[in-house]
């Protein structure tokens, strides 16, 4: 049974002595795997919430590796992709890596170098999903403040003292305070220097 908190190696290959070749060498050096003869039987069963990488053959019967990995990019998913291809795969190959494949390795290959590979891209993988945890954290922290907070935290930010917010808000000095610390609060900034990264993290990944 696979671990939810491990990340997993999935290989889709029509080549069941590849398969099962890739398996123990993966699981022997302590990876989880999961194994799929077609695409389609991968999709079936893929779940976008689980860390790991994808080790996919190019040419399989039904859909192929890239036909698979245009339906992943279809569907938002942004799992790494390791292709493996034959020698006349290779102008292939690339053309995938344009696509946003990670790497792609042929046959026959040497086994450290591939375990290396994977090491890096899970690696990539993990760096990857922790952006994107972050990136929700702040869109989620932001998305509580109320239209009079974030006019307050643009104050904030461009190095107004409270008194001239007041003024400039048509507010007394108390409310300034109390919707200061509310800012700081709910988006979890702990200094000024922090506010300040946090908004332009948060506008910068809105550009996106």
């Amino acid at each position: 049974m696979i671990d939810d908190a491990r990340p997993v190696v999935s290989i889709v290959d029509d080549d069941e002595a590849l398969r099962d070749s890739l398996r123990w060498l993966l699981e022997s050096s302590g990876y989880s795997v999961a194994t799929y003869v077609t695409a389609e039987s991968f999709l079936a069963g893929y779940d976008p919430d689980q860390a790991g990488c994808l080790v996919l053959d190019i040419r399989m019967p039904g859909m192929s590796g890239l036909e698979l990995q245009d339906e992943l990019m279809r569907r938002g998913h942004a799992i790494p992709v390791i292709f493996i291809t034959g020698h006349g795969d290779v102008p292939t190959a690339v053309r995938a890596m344009k696509k946003g494949a990670i790497e792609f390795i042929e046959k026959p290959f040497n086994d450290q170098a591939f375990l290396a590979l994977i090491d890096n891209v899970l690696a990539f993988d993990a760096r990857a999903r922790t952006e994107a945890a972050r990136k929700l954290s702040l869109a989620a922290r932001f998305a509580k403040l109320t239209a009079r907070e974030r006019e307050v935290m643009e104050c904030i930010i461009t190095g107004k003292r409270n008194k001239e917010m007041a003024d400039e808000l048509c507010v007394s000095i108390k409310t300034i305070e109390a919707h200061r610390a509310k800012v700081m609060q709910k988006t979890g900034a702990n200094s000024l220097a922090e506010l300040v990264q946090f908004a332009s993290d948060y506008r910068a990944q809105r550009r996106v």
